[in-house]
């Protein structure tokens, strides 16, 4: 219904422990490509960052989870088992904010929050047109006739090896109530328990509110 192009499939962070190697992840994306990958065009893979996030090796080790960095050799290891999948599939693969080459495996690295792929979508939205510079570049349905400005576009606020253009995220940090130990938005599962408590309490008081409001 919403298209191909608009479906993206994630599978992110990629994880090696003591019982998960390189083909345990590859295994696992063979499973899941096989029933999504009519309906997509593009996975985005990454490999977890523990050593940069010192809440992220915390939670890990708090959980018993013997967790080890991904290497140079894995990620070629990893990239070349995945570049054997892909062709089965017909779609393409990228890294999200890494920094290793591996387009000699035809993976490159994405955009998470991509204008070409906006361009693509959305041709004919004059104020996104126009938040990309390319509105007089366009006809009624046409796509742009020269590329984005990609420096202009880049969102100074991520990591260096991120290519998304600016936005605005939504969403709060310490309020997913998964609990994914390697996750880097959360601090403690405890304190996720108090927020989303604390959000529990708040969203009954307004219920209660409407509850009473409609009574009236």
């Amino acid at each position: 219904m919403l298209g191909k192009e608009r479906v993206i499939w994630r599978y992110d962070p990629l994880l090696l422990t003591e019982a998960l190697g390189v083909d345990d992840l590859l295994a696992k994306v063979e499973r899941i490509g096989q029933e999504i990958h009519p309906y997509t065009e593009k996975l985005v893979f990454s490999f977890a960052d523990i050593a940069g996030y010192a809440k992220v090796q915390k939670n890990l080790q708090l959980a018993g989870v013997r967790f080890h960095e991904f290497d140079a050799p894995a990620m070629h290891a990893f990239a070349a088992g995945l570049s054997r999948l892909l062709p089965q599939w017909n779609i393409t693969a990228c890294t999200c904010a890494e920094a290793i080459d591996l387009s000699s495996y035809g993976i490159g690295h994405n955009r998470c929050i991509d204008g070409e792929l906006l361009l693509r979508i959305a041709k004919n939205d004059c104020g996104l047109l126009q938040a990309l510079g390319v509105e007089s570049k366009v006809g009624p349905s046409l796509l742009p006739t020269a590329g984005l400005d990609q420096d202009r576009l880049n969102d100074k606020g991520q990591r260096k090896a991120c290519g998304c253009i600016a936005s605005k995220d939504i969403g709060q940090y310490n309020t997913c109530p998964h609990l994914c130990s390697y996750c880097y938005a959360n601090v403690s599962p405890q304190l996720v328990r108090s927020n989303m408590e604390r959000i529990s309490v708040k969203g009954e008081a307004i219920v209660a509110d409407r509850t009473d409001t409609s009574k009236m």
